[in-house]
């Protein structure tokens, strides 16, 4: 039964062959004919014998000959439409079920990939698709002609010889047996080196993406050492899987051809004592022969569905996640133009990883339109939670968060973000040109926008560039210095012009030049528009309308830079040991 639901996963495979049924029917027809042609073989095989060989005609044998060159002609064209329709159909549905999985990872909430390993997601949208793909490609055109050549060669065999046919019939359930306790343990077999290869590409990907880190504390000995092991681990269970896959192939070839050679030793009996012909003994091997191949590979096909079941598992696995963060049913409209009104009213949260552990605490907060609000404190105090919430990458436990009087929990989410611009203090830069990445945020922008944008993001060094903004930054923005990186970020940011500006400790990691830089174009681009600043360096925040201290999730104090300064406390201390 378990066994059963398990199969019946590859479901998933079924809307994405909906819209292709046409090509489904015509494979279907292909395939069909070319099972019909293959037996015909067997009866041209027949005449060829008796009327061909035994006749002692030339011209019987030229006809017998150019009628079994016509099947075999015939044969190759049902048997080449149906490879083409149904590779066609496989590269089509795993693109498009690639496509899905993709567009699904894209709404789920960054709580998701707190728990959820990098590695094992992208071995599903790779490795357990392509498993897909080669199972609707060609595994079930295999596993159909087999089972029609199988069925029609048993058919033939009981028309030539019911004798010999019995024989043949008692192997039958001796080979079904196998096939489906071999096919079980495949399947859990394949499912765990699966997840081995997963882990793979976890570490692959951690290690080369700290490369650097790697490198500079020597530590590659011991990643070469840990990724062996690893590779040792999914070799073993691979090869587990594949010893499985080598005795199934073995019972059903010995069984199989055990049964043809014992009837074509009978068979050969009964042609010496004239009970039967050349023509029909000749056919009668061809037909076993047919039965024997079709059960072989039928084994095989056996294996991959099993493989690809896994797979399908996997993925609907995948699927079945639900985005903690979706827009409401009716999705309230935030005012238009957006005046940039934030209030935070009794905020708790606490992070899924960390739930015993508030990173806010009834914490509430207003910033009026057009206010410049800078918030300090400790790591780990809950400066950085304030922009996740906003965002609304997550939701609070208690408490709302309002823009502009409307609680953004009932907002849809992407309506929400469209006003926000957010400049990271490790800001992401695609493998893209640098024109790309600035126009991340608004696709539609024009050329002339993107250079004002460059300009007020003081990033004209782009333009010294080998191709100007046209120019691949590589990997990671590898070509540009930490500096560069933040302009790029910030010409993204005045480009998308939104409502309220976020800057996460957007110039802690810059050196005094770049630094200077940066905050000219931070300035330029918080006028007249609401900016959240998180910081560590207060240099960077002593100009904001209003400061809020923060520690262990709550507001110890507010107030601007001299008056805190005055007041003493947490943000005197911390002033204290920056400023001396």
């Amino acid at each position: 039964m378990a066994a059963s639901r398990k199969v019946a996963s590859l479901g998933l495979l079924l809307p994405y062959l909906k819209p292709y049924r046409g090509r489904v029917a015509l494979a279907a027809v292909a395939l069909v004919a070319a099972s019909g042609l293959v037996l015909g073989l067997g009866q041209g095989v027949r005449h060829l014998v008796d009327e061909g060989f035994g006749g002692g005609s030339a011209a019987a044998l030229d006809r017998t000959a150019l009628a079994m060159f016509g099947l075999v002609a015939a044969l190759a064209a049902a048997t080449c439409g149906r490879f083409f329709l149904m590779a066609w159909l496989g590269e089509r549905v795993a693109a498009d079920l690639r496509r899905d999985v993709f567009d699904h990872l894209l709404t789920l909430s960054p709580a998701y990939y707190e728990t959820t390993r990098t590695g094992d997601i992208l071995s599903r949208l790779t490795a357990d698709v392509a498993l897909l793909q080669a199972l609707t490609g060609s595994a079930i055109s295999m596993g159909l002609r087999n089972i029609l050549t199988g069925g029609g060669a048993f058919a033939m065999l009981l028309f030539t010889s019911p004798k010999l046919a019995g024989i043949i019939a008692v192997v039958v359930p001796l080979v079904v047996v196998p096939m489906i306790a071999f096919g079980r343990r495949e399947k859990r077999l394949s499912r765990t080196a699966q997840e081995r290869v997963a882990d793979l590409s976890d570490t692959a990907e951690e290690t080369i993406n700290g490369l650097r880190a790697v490198q500079a504390f020597t530590h590659e000995a011991v990643d070469r050492a840990r990724y062996s092991v690893q590779i040792e681990s999914s070799v073993a269970a691979a090869l587990r899987r594949i010893g499985t896959r080598a005795l199934l192939i073995l019972a059903v070839i010995l069984l199989g051809f055990g049964a043809v050679t014992f009837s074509l030793w009978v068979g050969g009996r009964d042609v010496i004592e004239g009970r039967m012909t050349g023509g029909e003994l000749s056919a009668f091997v061809l037909y076993a022969v047919m039965l024997a191949t079709s059960g072989a590979s039928l084994s095989e096909v056996w294996g991959e569905v099993q493989r690809a079941a896994g797979a399908a598992e996997r993925l609907l696995e995948l699927l079945a996640q639900r985005p903690a963060i979706a827009a409401p049913a009716a999705p309230l409209a935030l005012p238009s133009p957006t005046r940039g009104r934030i209030a935070f009213e009794a905020v708790t949260f606490r992070y899924p990883t960390r739930p015993d552990h508030p990173a806010l605490d009834r914490f509430s907060l207003v910033v009026e339109p057009g206010e410049t609000v800078a918030l300090v404190g400790p790591s780990g105090a809950g400066k950085t939670t304030v922009l996740q919430l906003l965002l609304r990458f997550y939701d609070p436990q208690s408490g709302r968060v309002r823009l502009d009087g409307v609680d953004i929990a009932q907002v849809d989410p992407t309506a929400l973000r469209r006003r926000l611009g957010l400049v990271p203090q490790d800001p992401v830069i695609f493998s893209a040109t640098a024109r790309e990445n600035i126009r991340f945020g608004r696709p539609d922008a024009t050329d002339a926008e993107i250079d004002a944008a460059v300009r007020a993001a003081a990033a004209d060094f782009l333009g010294a560039l080998p191709q100007g903004l046209d120019t691949h930054l590589g990997t990671k923005g590898v070509m540009l210095s930490g500096g560069q990186r933040q302009r790029v970020a910030i010409a993204r940011a005045i480009l998308r012009d939104p409502a309220v500006l976020l800057l996460d400790e957007a110039t802690s990691a810059l050196d005094a030049e770049s630094e200077q830089a940066v905050q000219h174009a931070l300035t330029v681009l918080a006028r007249d528009r609401t900016t959240l600043v998180v910081a560590h360096r207060l240099a960077t925040v002593r100009r904001a309308d209003r400061i809020i201290v923060l520690e262990a999730g709550r507001i110890v104090a507010t107030g601007t830079h001299e008056a805190l300064v005055r007041e003493g406390g947490l943000y005197g201390r911390l002033a204290a040991l920056q400023f001396g």
